[in-house]
C-alpha cells in the first residue's frame, strides 16, 4: 500500500494512534520488527510473540486502517503548519530522550528551542486565589534574569497566570495540551494561544482534531515534568493534576518545589503535603531556588555554558587505571559538561543502580562532583 522513505514515519505515527498501542508498546514493535514499517508488513503469528503485546493490539495493527489516517494527519500537519518530532529525530526534545514512556511523537507549533538551556515548569489548581495569581507573577518576574523556557498545562487558574506572565516578561512559554492544535481547550485561552506563538507555542501527543478528554489529561502533565527541569506548584487541593505533575517529576529525577500555603486554604492543602511529605522542597524565592539548583548569573552569558566551557577544555585525562564503564562516564562528563544521572544513564547504556555506585567510586577517588539537581561533573 506504501512504502518509501517517508513510509517509515508514517507508519511510526500509524502505530500511535492505533487502539491499544502507547508509547512504550511502540518502541518494543519498532524494536522487535526492526522499523515501523516492518510492524506492518509483519504477520500475525510474529507479532503475537512479542513480549507485551496481546492478541487485542495484534488485531487492531493487523486491520492497517490507520496507516491512511497518518498520511492524511501528516498532510493537516502540513496545512497547519505545526512541526511533528520523533523520538528518532534529532530535533527531539533532549529531556524526554532519556524517559521511557515519553511520547514516541510530538506536534508543536510556534517559536521556541526545546533544549532551552533551563526549563522550569509552572502548575497549580484552576481555583487560584489571589495570592497564588500574585506568587505566580512573581516567580515568573523573578526568573527573567535566567532566561528559562516556562512550561505549562494552558489550563485555568495557575497555568494561563504563569503563560500570560513570561508573556508580560518576554519569557518564551509553551502550553502543553491534553488535546490536538486545532483543539484549543478552554476555547477561552485561545487569543493567549495566538500570542504565545511568537515567543513559545504549544505542544501535544495527540492528533491535530483530538478532544481533550479527562483521561488524556495525566498523560499531558507527564510532559510537562519531563520537558522542566524543576517544577514548582503554586497552589494545590489534597487531589489534582497539579500533584500527578509532581510525583512525575520526582519519577522522572527532577527538582520539586512547593509554595507553602495557608493552613487554612484548600488551594494550598497539596502544596503543604508535598513539602510535608519530603515530596518537594518549600519554595521560598526563585533567588534561593536557583541557588539550590546550582543555577547562577554571569555578566556576558549565563552558565548554561557549563558545558560550552567544558568541552573548549583540551586537557587530555589519563584513563589509566579506571575501568572501561569509568571511562566512558568520564568521557560522556568531560564531552557535555554537568549531566543529569539519568541523561548519563542513557547516554552510557548502564542502568541506573550501577551507575550511580559507579558515581559514587568516581567521587571517592576525586574525579567527579555531584551538583544539585541530580548532575555530575568532572572535578
Amino acid at each position: 500500500m506504501l512504502l518509501s522513505k517517508e513510509d517509515d514515519r508514517i507508519c511510526t505515527l500509524a502505530l500511535v494512534h492505533t487502539p491499544g498501542v502507547g508509547s512504550v508498546t511502540v518502541r518494543q514493535l519498532i524494536s522487535y520488527c526492526g522499523g515501523a514499517s516492518n510492524v506492518f508488513q509483519a504477520d500475525f503469528r510474529k507479532l503475537i510473540k512479542i513480549p507485551g503485546i496481546g492478541e487485542k493490539v495484534v488485531r487492531e495493527i493487523l486491520k492497517k486502517d490507520k496507516i491512511d489516517f497518518a498520511e492524511k494527519e501528516l498532510l493537516n500537519c502540513e496545512k497547519e503548519s505545526a512541526k511533528l518530532h520523533f523520538y528518532t529525530d534529532t530535533n527531539y526534545p533532549s529531556r524526554l530522550k532519556t524517559l521511557y514512556d515519553a511520547p514516541v511523537v510530538l506536534y508543536s507549533q510556534g517559536n521556541f528551542d526545546y533544549n532551552n538551556p533551563r526549563t522550569v515548569g509552572i502548575v497549580g489548581t484552576r481555583e487560584i486565589s489571589e495570592y497564588g495569581k500574585a506568587v505566580t507573577e512573581t516567580i515568573v518576574r523573578e526568573l527573567v534574569p535566567f532566561q528559562p523556557l516556562i512550561v505549562s498545562g494552558l489550563a485555568y487558574g495557575v497555568d494561563i497566570t504563569a503563560h500570560r506572565a513570561s508573556l508580560k516578561n518576554e519569557l518564551p512559554t509553551i502550553g502543553v495540551m491534553a488535546g490536538g492544535l486545532n483543539a484549543i481547550y478552554p476555547s477561552a485561552h485561545k487569543k493567549t494561544s495566538r500570542e504565545m506563538m511568537e515567543h513559545g507555542g504549544l505542544v501535544t501527543e495527540n492528533a491535530m482534531a483530538t478532544k481533550p478528554e479527562f483521561m488524556r489529561f495525566p498523560a499531558r502533565n507527564r510532559i510537562i515534568a519531563g520537558l522542566s527541569d524543576v517544577t514548582i506548584v503554586v497552589e494545590s487541593a489534597s487531589k489534582g493534576g497539579s500533584l500527578i505533575t509532581a510525583e512525575f517529576a520526582q519519577n522522572y529525577h527532577r527538582e520539586v518545589f512547593a509554595v507553602p500555603g495557608s493552613l487554612n486554604s484548600p488551594h494550598s492543602e497539596g502544596c503543604n503535603q508535598l513539602i510535608r511529605d519530603q515530596k518537594a522542597v518549600i519554595f521560598t524565592s526563585v533567588k534561593d531556588m536557583a541557588a539550590s539548583i546550582g543555577w547562577h548569573l554571569s555578566s556576558a552569558a549565563d552558565e548554561s555554558n557549563d558545558r560550552t566551557k567544558m568541552q573548549n577544555q583540551t586537557a587530555p585525562i589519563n584513563f589509566d587505571g579506571f575501568t572501561h564503564d569509568e571511562g566512558q562516564v568520564l568521557s560522556l562528563l568531560k564531552k557535555n559538561g554537568s549531566m543529569q544521572v539519568d541523561e548519563l544513564s542513557w547516554q552510557s547504556g548502564m542502568h541506573f543502580n550501577k551507575l550511580a555506585n559507579l558515581l559514587l567510586n568516581l567521587e571517592f577517588q576525586g574525579m567527579v562532583r555531584s551538583l544539585p539537581g541530580k548532575k555530575y561533573a568532572l572535578i
